[in-house]
């Protein structure tokens, strides 16, 4: 099993934590980077003992307290990959690593100490804590992934984006803490992009999580175009992207233009126009994007697959080299230029394009070769594992199919 990098451990609920000043003036609020070297440490401290005037349901860590008042919030964010960050794909994984290499994963996984306390009393890690979870704790906080608290909550108090409508009166909870980080590309990176300080993993001189590094490169950071803008409309607590298919569709622009160049050949000139991701298509490793060609005769209905194309980038399985990596940057495009011979003269043809995604295709190679050493993994996490691809299979979707028809005849230029 592959060695992970060691991460810093957790050992208690209830960690004394020094205070942090945020600052409440505007040019605080303004101030975004310094904002964010404080809200974003190398390791989330623990929340410690809330405050003595909150009720229960302030004091809870749970996405559900949450909901009870943010309901829209909640119902948008159960149904957000931010929520199922704990599945099945990295639990299996968690069973067999020690406290040090789980914690490294935890840091974007389940990011809250308190999250991290309670894996390390499901793994039965040797550092988790001795004393019972206290109240404001429910122990299915360990599975729920990037919860409300990991973005908006520390030491107990709320943190948010500016209001949009004027805010008076007592608050909730002692009200919150605004700062315009929460509307700031930069805001993500804490997760969706590896520093090099940090000595992460690369492949080939890649960072393998390289998506904030990708936008600033972008047109759409040249425009002012942020993050939350297109996995955060108008607030929403979506972050839809690569699984799913309407937000995947918004990003590319495909042409196919087909041609006959002689009697029996044809010339099929396919485009692929990254013009709606601030980032590379696909951003990650993970995902791949596939470009099904097929010849139909119109008249039989016979279809016969002539090429195939991916776009992505594909390493191996133990992440130390690179097969190939044909993602296209924001604002550029891909062309293929395909000649085709017909197999029969005076048939009537169209090509099909068929766009198949598979969003977590790295994954699923990962998680068949672990399956070969079935017999050598705990039968509890080989069923896990079996869930874990299962799911990625589930994910995949068919993105768009295109058809046109093979002219009847040359035309000249």
């Amino acid at each position: 099993m592959k060695r992970l990098i060691v991460g810093i451990l957790v050992s208690c609920f209830l960690l004394a934590v020094a205070a942090c000043d945020y600052g409440n003036t505007d040019a605080d609020q303004t101030d975004v980077g310094n904002f964010l070297e404080r809200h974003w440490p190398a390791v989330l401290p623990a929340q410690g003992q809330p405050p003595a005037t909150y009720t229960s349901l302030e004091a809870s860590l749970a996405p559900r307290s949450c909901g009870e008042c943010h309901a829209a919030q909640f119902a948008q964010w159960q149904t957000s990959l931010h929520a199922h960050t704990m599945g099945a794909g990295i639990q299996w994984q968690l069973q067999l690593m020690s406290q040090q290499q789980g914690n490294k994963c935890l840091r974007c996984h389940a990011p809250l100490a308190e999250q991290k306390a309670l894996v390390a009393l499901q793994q039965h890690w040797p550092n988790a804590p001795a004393e019972p979870p206290p109240p404001w704790l429910p122990a299915e906080l360990a599975d729920a992934g990037l919860v409300c608290a990991g973005c908006h909550l520390r030491r107990h108090q709320r943190f948010g984006p500016p209001p949009r409508q004027e805010l008076s009166g007592d608050l909730p909870h002692g009200g919150f803490v605004i700062s315009a980080a929460f509307q700031d590309s930069r805001f993500c990176a804490a997760c969706h992009q590896h520093q090099a300080k940090d000595q992460p993993p690369t492949i080939q001189g890649k960072l393998l999580v390289d998506t904030f590094n990708q936008w600033q490169q972008s047109p759409q950071a040249r425009q002012g175009v942020q993050c939350q803008d297109c996995h955060m409309p108008e607030r929403q607590h979506l972050w839809r992207g690569i699984h799913d298919a309407k937000i995947t569709r918004t990003a590319i622009d495909v042409e196919m233009v087909v041609s006959r160049t002689a009697a029996n050949s044809v010339s099929v000139k396919t485009t692929v126009h990254n013009r709606g991701a601030g980032h590379y298509f696909p951003s990650y490793m993970v995902p791949k994007v596939t470009l099904v060609f097929s010849l139909r005769q119109r008249d039989s209905g016979q279809v016969r697959e002539f090429y195939r194309d991916i776009i992505g980038w594909q390493v191996n399985t133990d992440l130390s080299e690179q097969q190939f990596d044909t993602r296209i940057p924001a604002g550029e495009s891909r062309q293929l230029q395909l000649p085709l011979t017909l197999p029969v003269v005076g048939a009537r043809w169209d090509i099909e394009l068929v766009i198949e995604v598979a969003p977590r295709e790295h994954y699923e190679r990962t998680f068949r070769q672990s399956l070969t050493q079935a017999d050598r993994l705990p039968a509890a996490t080989v069923a896990v594992l079996r869930r874990a691809l299962a799911e990625a299979e589930a994910s995949h979707y068919r993105l768009l199919e295109l058809r046109e028809p093979v002219p009847a005849r040359v035309i000249a230029n």
